[in-house]
């Protein structure tokens, strides 16, 4: 007999040519969202040291890699933040800034959506719902209409209108201990009624499930909910989603540049086995070089599947590669959306 569904551990994953350098510059935030898997806040003063950010420019050009994801916290609250999308830029890499929005708002910020957008960097936005209540019991109250607001000064930039090269994409993900639903559906709900309602537009929908990990796995240890959420993901594990996990083509750094297959893993403190830090990346990398995995690797595979480039599989996303899933963007002008 095979192995139990509820007791086989993750299967084996080995990399395919890395592609994306995905780096956490702190923690600090302006929010502090309920899900927030990196327990993220205003409170938190972890931060990458300068030492460290001048090594990423040499990464990217060691590796030759394609793009440079750019995460916290609030990623532009770091002071070398418009260092590293310039340089990143001057090289021809995309950037994607991981941004919650409300920090377009921000006393000092009033500069950043002109900045990200002469710099044609691709936003990437966290909306968990299109209504109001939902998201303010998620993310704080006002949140909703401030992100909206920040929403419009995009718009009003060029970005996710039709004809622009400026990209901005929405990722939801679920209130509660549940699988997103699919993600080509929700992406037209989300069109119609943030058009309709807040005159707003956007390029792409990404779908995300909720990781048992850090302030989430804390919110559903309290409600004795934990267990039954990590014994439904695994039972929603579909192979197919193995050849298309990020962890396959990205690495990820934290704000002290020690190395991790994914973010994750990162919050978990699960090393990666490419090397210990940052300057390990200067030098060639072994093909095929084995993935860290452990149980909390069943949220992304699960259902659909679930990446920072949102839904690995499922409806309304034919005919994408695993390379574009993966990294979940394109390059500015490579046509593919």
């Amino acid at each position: 007999m095979g192995k139990d569904v509820t007791t086989a551990p993750f299967p084996p994953l080995y990399r395919q040519e890395l592609h994306t350098l995905q780096v956490n510059l702190g923690y600090r935030c302006n929010q502090a969202c309920h899900h927030c898997h990196v327990g993220a806040g205003p409170w938190r003063r972890e931060r990458m040291d300068p030492d460290t950010v001048s090594l990423i420019p040499q990464v990217l050009r060691a590796q030759q890699l394609r793009t440079l994801d750019l995460t916290g916290g609030a990623p532009e609250l770091h002071e070398r933040f418009r260092f590293l999308v310039q340089a990143a830029r001057e090289m021809g890499v995309t950037v994607i800034d991981r941004c919650n929005l409300t920090i377009l708002l921000e006393e000092g910020q009033e500069d950043l959506a002109p900045f990200l957008a002469a710099q044609r960097v691709i936003v990437v936005a966290s909306l968990p719902c299109y209504q109001s209540d939902n998201v303010d019991r998620q993310r704080g109250q006002g949140v909703f209409a401030r992100s909206i607001e920040g929403l419009r000064r995009l718009n009003q930039l060029g970005y996710g209108q039709d004809g622009s090269a400026l990209e901005l994409h929405l990722v939801y993900n679920p209130l509660g201990a549940t699988l997103p639903p699919a993600e080509g559906p929700l992406e037209e709900a989300y069109k119609t009624a943030l058009a309709r309602d807040h005159g707003v537009v956007f390029n792409r929908l990404r779908v995300m499930t909720n990781m048992p990990i850090q302030r989430f796995a804390d919110q559903l240890a309290r409600e004795g909910a934990l267990l039954d959420y990590k014994e439904m993901l695994r039972s929603q594990h579909a192979p197919a989603n193995l050849e298309r996990v990020m962890c396959r083509s990205l690495v990820s750094v934290d704000w002290r540049g020690r190395l991790y297959d994914c973010d994750f893993n990162q919050m978990l403190d699960l090393p990666s086995r490419l090397g210990l830090h940052l300057s390990d990346l200067l030098r060639p990398l072994a093909a095929r070089a084995p993935i860290t995995v452990a149980d909390h690797c069943f949220g992304c595979t699960a259902g659909s599947g679930s990446s920072c480039g949102g839904a690995l599989s499922g409806e309304g996303r034919a005919g994408e590669t695993a390379d574009s899933q993966s990294a979940g963007f394109r390059r500015p002008g490579d046509g593919r959306f």
